[in-house]
């Protein structure tokens, strides 16, 4: 990501722990637990509009160990996967190799990408915005990144009481599911925040689904009414 956006301390956070990416029952664990319902959203949000995933060129920006890449890759997309850790790319590189896999990794920031002029039928941005230094400009970038009939996905925290609750206090402090520090409750953004930013180079929100823990199942699953704590958000470019 641009220097205008990327945080060291952030990317410092994260790296402490990126040899275990590929862990289930390590740092990275809640994002393991959660993927399945993440790959629903982003299969459906996509075919919906593609009608396939095959061919697509995709970027995943904050791609981390590979979470997100992997599967899009085997539903026949081509994935590119940045990352300002350098230890959590060669972390995916390798995972991807050991499973037979093509995927671009690239320790990089995302305006390396614009000034080569590159741009992508699909831009995933998933929870990234919470740790940058200026949601604008990253909003800014994943616009100047997606082709004009392509989509851009983002998903985050939403900026409410309920989110500091289960968010910080619960996630962080309670269940420990994450290390104490990883979120910042100001730095949770509202979809209507989003929707603002991407407004500004005439892209406009398409959908907004919930994302919501079920205790008794220990799992996670889309919700089409609750966005109070964590949120997908799909963009398309007004025409």
């Amino acid at each position: 990501m641009h220097q205008a956006t990327i945080n060291p301390s952030e990317i410092a956070h994260f790296a402490k722990d990126s040899m275990n990416w590929w862990d289930e029952n390590g740092a990275f664990a809640p994002l393991h637990k959660l993927n399945p319902a993440r790959m629903a959203y982003l299969k459906s949000q996509i075919t919906t509009h593609f009608g396939s995933l095959k061919g697509l060129n995709i970027l995943d920006i904050g791609c981390g160990g590979g979470l997100v890449c992997e599967p899009l890759t085997r539903l026949g997309a081509t994935v590119t996967g940045i990352d300002g850790d350098a230890q959590a790319i060669d972390i995916a590189t390798s995972h991807a190799q050991g499973n037979q896999l093509k995927i671009n990794y690239l320790c990089d920031d995302a305006q390396s990408l614009i000034q080569s002029k590159k741009r992508y039928d699909v831009v995933l941005g998933l929870e990234v915005i919470e740790h940058v230094n200026d949601p604008d400009i990253f909003i800014d970038m994943l616009a100047a990144l997606a082709k004009p009939n392509g989509l851009i996905i983002l998903s985050t925290l939403n900026r409410t009481p309920k989110s500091y609750a289960l968010g910080i206090i619960m996630a962080e402090h309670v269940l420990r599911w994450v290390p104490r520090g990883t979120h910042s409750w100001q730095k949770f953004v509202k979809p209507s925040e989003l929707n603002r930013m991407l407004r500004r180079h005439n892209w406009v929100t398409h959908d907004v689904t919930g994302l919501i823990y079920k205790p008794l199942t220990d799992s996670f699953s889309l919700s089409s009414s609750d966005i109070d704590v964590n949120y997908f958000l799909t963009a398309r470019k007004q025409p």
